[in-house]
């Protein structure tokens, strides 16, 4: 897809779907800021890009820090003039625990990154959009988002006002030219998702039952559907939630 002279920031882009969406973005010609809290791995991700003939920047961000995602969005338009896309990507799973055994301390910490962070991000981003009269936001959930998950009541608590969060400011500024989309990813093939079966390698083959198509998401299969949902040719698209679930929600 072709984002000629468009400018993109992507949180939690070190690496999994946040780097395939950064990564695809550039290739289609976009101007990328990768933001993330793992520094090296940021700026790796980014000299990447540049190797291959493509603009992007690594700026340090911990969404949950709302001074930080000032400077980020501040400093993105500083270098590059405009704010046209943001994908919301940085989260965390957190803990797994029954509902009663989970500490104060994860649920603040889950909910500070997945849901707060969105909201700093989405609130820094709509104040530069709406001076333009443009832009495209897109959050990326989960699906649990849309349905419940055991052991993770932090987790599905946030990425459920995650798509609160998304469909209030569609409402508030499809008149404005800014469109506010969401994705829900059923389970995918990231560095943080793979460390799970290092844990408990019987989990794989559990987890992949539930999936019609017999498989996980690759982060390329999400990167897909968030760059078509930023692209002008969904531009008659705002609010929606998108399973990319290989047919686990139907």
């Amino acid at each position: 897809m072709d984002f000629n002279g468009k400018t993109v920031v992507v949180t939690g882009a070190a690496s999994g779907i946040g780097l395939a969406a950064a990564q695809a973005f550039a290739a289609g010609g976009a101007n990328v800021v990768i933001s993330d809290v793992n520094t090296e791995a940021g700026k790796n991700a980014a000299e990447e890009i540049g190797k291959k003939g493509g603009e992007a920047t690594f700026l340090f961000a911990n969404v949950a820090a709302r001074n930080d995602v000032r400077d980020l969005v501040s400093q993105t338009v500083e270098k590059y003039g405009a704010l046209d896309i943001i994908v919301n990507n940085a989260g965390i799973a957190g803990e797994f625990q029954p509902f009663t055994s989970y500490s104060l301390e994860g649920w603040e910490k889950v909910v500070g990154i997945n849901q707060t962070g969105v909201f700093f991000c989405m609130q820094e981003a709509l104040k530069v959009m709406e001076k333009q009269g443009s832009g495209a936001i897109v959050n990326v959930a989960s699906i649990a988002g849309l349905k419940a998950m055991n052991r993770a009541s932090a987790y599905v608590a946030s990425k459920h006002a995650v798509l609160g969060l998304t469909k209030v400011a569609a409402m508030e500024y499809a008149r404005q030219n800014i469109r506010v989309n969401a994705v829900c990813p059923v389970f995918t093939r990231t560095p943080l998702f793979e460390s799970m079966f290092e844990i408990n390698p019987a989990f794989e083959e559990k987890l992949k039952r539930n999936i019609p198509m017999g498989r996980y998401g690759r982060p390329e299969d999400i990167a897909n559907a968030i760059l078509w949902l930023s692209h002008d040719d969904a531009e008659f698209i705002t609010g929606v939630c998108l399973p990319i679930d290989g047919g686990m929600m139907a």
